[in-house]
């Protein structure tokens, strides 16, 4: 069983005891629970149901089990024969979750 939830404008297939990654979320503390209830898509052994734009009734279960820092990105910026160089590093944060359960 598997379904596609649009979580903070980013669209995840999840599964249960799945791990994912998600934009950071300072307002929650680490073993918070979450309820996501944009499901787009919910699929079974022999059923899928699609929603119009969301399925009725249906929610995913997270947990937060860390904030992390992702690796780091180097923005290197020159212009050629200018004497313009410019470099630049950015870690973007983000939440990580666990799917604890699939509700239809």
């Amino acid at each position: 069983m598997y379904a596609i939830v649009d979580f903070k404008g980013t669209q995840f297939r999840v599964e249960r005891d799945q791990i994912i990654k998600v934009p950071y979320m300072s307002e929650f503390e680490v073993g918070a629970e979450i309820e996501m209830q944009n499901v787009l898509l919910l699929h079974t052994d022999n059923d899928t149901i699609v929603g119009t734009p969301t399925v009725k009734k249906a929610k995913v279960l997270a947990e937060i089990t860390n904030h992390l820092k992702d690796k780091k990105v180097i923005v290197f910026k020159k212009k050629r024969r200018k004497g313009y160089e410019k470099k630049q590093g950015h870690r973007q944060n983000y939440t990580e979750l666990i799917i604890k359960d699939i509700i239809k």
